[in-house]
């Protein structure tokens, strides 16, 4: 059972309630995390700017749904490796291997595995990534736009897996369970 109360868009104050509503309008469902996140409106609004503001970057979903799975199988987070396998297979249109090779920080593609190594080193870091992690990411082809993108997925992910985690969300997605 989530430790904060999941909030329901008919029983939510109004700036909540019409977040939820843009949630259930963009996603055809109003996610368990989201319900949670409506405790405070400043934090639903902040995360879905930040999430939209990504979405419409230069990474493309399958990348953003790799790094998501990284992110969140490093920090042990069951709530979202749930939603970003789901929305990985969906939105990202990876295949069961392209999920397990993500979860591990490998893809075969090389721009995607030089970001998902760069990622790993960022997570493992906090951020205090070496020059020379930067120059093989760049030697990789990431741009600096792109290396800026992959820091800030990972910043989002460790954001939400942390709040997953202290909330102990109720996972409302086919429940997948980080590698111990």
């Amino acid at each position: 059972m989530s430790r904060l109360p999941l909030i329901q868009p008919d029983t939510a104050n109004r700036q909540a309630a019409e977040l939820l509503a843009g949630v259930q309008q963009a996603l055809g469902v109003t996610p368990n995390m989201t319900k949670a996140m409506a405790n405070s409106p400043a934090v639903l609004k902040g995360y879905l700017g930040f999430s939209g503001a990504l979405a419409a970057g230069v990474l493309p979903a399958h990348l953003r749904e790799r790094l998501s799975l990284l992110v969140a199988q490093e920090n042990g987070c069951d709530y979202c490796l749930s939603a970003h396998t789901y929305l990985g297979e969906r939105r990202g249109k990876l295949d069961a291997g392209q999920i397990a090779a993500a979860r591990r920080g490998e893809a075969e593609e090389p721009k995607s595995a030089a970001a998902l190594a760069f990622a790993k080193a960022v997570l493992r870091s906090k951020g205090g990534v070496e020059d020379a992690e930067l120059k093989t990411a760049r030697e990789a082809g990431l741009s600096d736009e792109e290396i800026a993108e992959v820091v800030a997925t990972v910043a989002l992910q460790v954001f939400t897996n942390y709040f997953n985690k202290t909330a102990d969300t109720d996972i409302d997605w086919p429940v997948v369970r980080h590698d111990h």
